[in-house]
């Protein structure tokens, strides 16, 4: 069966990242006929807020009346779900089924596919944090589509008509392209945490350590998008200020633990940043050295440890 233009949506869970695109593809002139989810009161909420959308009890009602179906569920969920679905002829409406997750192969859908339904996989790289402005901010985002056929121009298309970018993925890249993924997100998070819990170490408390830090992230994130990455480096890295590297190196190996090491690591990964450009800091094989020494170090105290 083709893919209509305009098809009857349906989803399969209705958490933070099901209300924005539910809500999103509705706005934009998408019918969204059914929502189902663990929790009765969730897809009741979302179909509530929808127009003409039911809540119904059970993940197999919103394939028989859906054209394209999102699975909005948890990773470990999707194979589950997917082989629990009836895709024998009974069902008029489904012509795709399609998981929202960055790390899961698409292979998972493969009962659908079976059965001659379109799958495919629709992820947005953006981190949903459940309120309505969710459908605003999104624009501008992107969205990683992997699918085949016509199934293509019509992700694209929904991808579109959120505000967002589309970009595309090969089944077999999608650990990398995840992992990486969390460099932007969860790790810049683990990033900020590290700064305030050494920060604590200096008497100020979480609150203080934030209003202070928070708008040094955002102003590095401005910067990155207007410049670029190596010429928004900011620090000693990009002054070559190779005495004052040294220092702070030596100043977070007296903490202990790992915390010099990661202070190193990601100072390796801004060298590499410096030397990309035009002119690199005439200090920068000094820091080098000055870095991989202290990585050194590190493993060595590492392997007296164990």
């Amino acid at each position: 069966m083709p893919l209509p233009a305009f098809p009857r949506l349906g989803f399969i869970g209705a958490g933070r990242l099901a209300r924005c695109l539910a809500a999103g593809f509705a706005r934009a002139g998408y019918p969204v006929a059914a929502v189902a989810a663990r929790t009765p009161d969730s897809a009741r909420r979302l179909a509530q807020a929808l127009p003409q959308c039911r809540a119904v009890t059970d993940a197999q009602t919103v394939i028989d009346t859906s054209d394209v179906v999102f699975l909005a569920v948890p990773d470990d969920s999707i194979g589950t779900i997917a082989n629990n679905l009836t895709f024998d002829g009974s069902n008029e409406r489904t012509t795709a089924l399609v998981h929202c997750s960055g790390a899961t192969s698409v292979a998972v859908l493969a009962p659908a596919r079976e059965a001659g339904v379109a799958i495919g996989g629709f992820h947005p790289l953006y981190l949903f944090t459940g309120d309505e402005a969710d459908v605003d901010r999104i624009a501008g985002c992107s969205v990683t589509i992997e699918a085949q056929g016509e199934l293509v121009p019509l992700l694209s298309a929904l991808a579109r008509s959120l505000g967002c970018e589309v970009l595309t993925l090969a089944g077999a890249q999608r650990m990398l392209y995840h992992g990486a993924a969390h460099y932007a997100a969860s790790f810049a998070l683990a990033a900020l945490a590290e700064a305030v819990d050494i920060w604590r170490t200096l008497g100020f408390n979480d609150d203080q350590s934030l209003r202070a830090l928070l708008p040094m992230l955002a102003g590095t994130v401005e910067a990155a998008r207007a410049k670029g990455l190596s010429s928004a480096l900011a620090g000693p890295v990009s002054r070559g200020d190779a005495a004052v590297l040294a220092r702070q190196l030596t100043a977070f190996e007296t903490l202990g633990e790992d915390h010099a090491m990661l202070y190193a690591l990601l100072t390796r990964r801004a060298l590499s940043l410096a030397r990309r450009r035009t002119h690199p800091p005439a200090s920068i094989d000094a820091m080098t050295d000055t870095v991989e020494a202290a990585l050194a170090r590190s493993l060595a105290r590492g392997a007296r440890a164990t």
